[in-house]
């Protein structure tokens, strides 16, 4: 057997292929839309990939089943309940996709969604000797995370309750799964940072074993509690989560990495922004604050990219890039993984450009712990607002009088934000708040600074100083 799990940092995103190397037929679990890694790989191993299983409608990126399907004429499988625009292979419980010796079967085990599957993985599957009695491992999808379960998903799951779903995932995760045995692996679609749970572990797989001895979800509980805690206290999802839920039922364009966006002159930049279209400024903080183009967006590259940008940016809407020098192509890539397909250009040598066009070009103004707080001493003093969640706030403390609206409820809280007084964003360490900042300035907002270093800058102002 060849087993490969293929993890995403930015999205906190597994897939997985499985293939017999003896037949050399191989199948994709939960492929991202730049699917050149997983053809790479089968090509150099002579694999064919004739299927493609997700295992549920995923809210958090586009799934590339049909990419993959394109370039390979694999079957795009999912559990029996999906409805889609395009042919798919309805998969249902117990059934089993022979791949030669090795077999992977379908465990139904909805709840994060209504047509969610596991897919148990058998190395020898067969009857009489040779036959494995425990499996290799169980794909869980959002089933089931390492140290948490997968939130009851409302935007990939029209038509039921939170709570119709939390009672499904209960008899998933409690009876179906924790009845596997104790040496299967365990192989989830997400790891830690995900805003598809709310505790999830950093390691990249686990057992049933380990999960019923430490997860909290997987405790003996009754239908009535697990419902309680698993629909509590959920952070609210990102604003693209719904646009892909609905995208990954679609018979939609194939993401082509070929064709990929131009550079355009300052001049072709500044037109295109005239017209409509939003500028994401992909620099990190400090450059982005040293100058940009008024009313650009800045998402920095080098962080959870992808779920950032798809929190703050419009979907559907035409997009230019200021990408860091020579990350042109990834920014694309990392965008068109949400559903942000709509890049129509971008500038190259961003320093050089920015230059070219200076009466467009604009500072931002981030302000150090202690200007914050002699502002707040003073005649005026500003609003300040807090991006971070609800757990960051609890761990760590908060700033007196601070007003709360985590980065991901910011696009649709916008009304609460006083616009005649002067702003403060701050999150933990000063990327988020840049982030809040240029969305609330694009949004019209004059006075808006953020915290330089974040809470954590406070904090330490507010230290008492070491004895010598």
């Amino acid at each position: 057997m060849f087993f490969a799990q293929y993890y995403l940092d930015c999205l906190s995103q597994a897939s997985y292929m499985i293939a017999d190397e003896g037949t050399g037929k191989a199948v994709v679990v939960d492929p991202r839309r730049d699917v050149a890694e997983y053809l790479a790989d089968a090509e150099a191993r002579g694999f064919s990939v004739v299927g493609v299983i997700n295992t549920h409608f995923h809210a958090d990126f586009v799934a590339g089943h049909l990419e993959m399907a394109a370039r390979t004429g694999a079957w795009i499988g999912y559990g029996r309940r999906a409805e889609t625009e395009y042919p798919i292979r309805k998969l249902a419980d117990g059934e089993i996709i022979g791949l030669g010796d090795v077999a992977l079967e379908i465990m139904e085990t909805p709840g994060h969604t209504p047509e969610s599957i596991s897919v148990l993985v058998h190395e020898r599957h067969g009857h009489g000797h040779g036959h494995d009695t425990v499996p290799y491992g169980v794909l869980t999808g959002d089933a089931l995370f390492i140290g948490d379960v997968g939130r009851p998903d409302l935007l990939a799951s029209t038509g039921v309750s939170a709570e119709e779903l939390g009672a499904m995932l209960y008899d998933s995760v409690q009876n179906k799964l924790m009845g596997l045995p104790d040496e299967v692996r365990v192989f989830p679609a997400h790891g830690a940072g995900s805003a598809c749970g709310k505790n999830l572990s950093t390691e990249k797989q686990s057992t049933i074993g380990a999960e019923r001895a430490a997860n909290y979800a997987c405790a003996p509980m009754s239908r009535a509690e697990f419902v309680a805690i698993v629909t509590a206290g959920q952070s609210a999802a990102p604003g693209y989560f719904a646009y892909d839920a609905v995208l990954n039922r679609k018979d939609r364009a194939l993401f082509d990495p070929a064709g990929a966006p131009r550079p355009l002159t300052p001049a072709e930049f500044i037109a295109r922004r005239a017209a409509g279209a939003v500028v994401l400024d992909a620099r990190g903080p400090q450059e982005f604050a040293t100058g940009h183009l008024i009313g650009s967006i800045n998402v920095p590259a080098d962080g959870r990219f992808a779920e950032q940008a798809g929190t703050v940016l419009p979907t559907g809407t035409d997009l230019l890039v200021v990408a860091p020098q020579n990350r042109e192509e990834e920014i694309v890539t990392r965008l068109a993984r949400i559903g942000f397909d709509r890049v129509t250009g971008y500038l190259r040598s961003p320093d050089d450009a920015l230059a070219a066009v200076a009466e467009h070009v604009t500072p931002a103004r981030r302000l150090t712990a202690a200007h914050v707080r002699a502002a707040l001493d003073g005649d005026n003093p500003p609003v300040v607002v807090d991006l971070r969640t609800c757990g960051e706030r609890g761990e760590t403390g908060f700033i007196d009088g601070a007003l709360h609206v985590p980065l991901g409820e910011l696009p649709l809280r916008l009304d609460e934000i006083p616009r005649e007084r002067p702003l403060v964003l701050h999150c933990a360490g000063g990327h988020r708040s840049s982030i809040g900042a240029s969305l609330l300035r694009h949004h019209g907002f004059t006075d808006v600074s953020d915290l330089l270093g974040g809470h954590a800058a406070w904090a330490l102002l507010s230290m008492p100083a070491a004895a010598v």
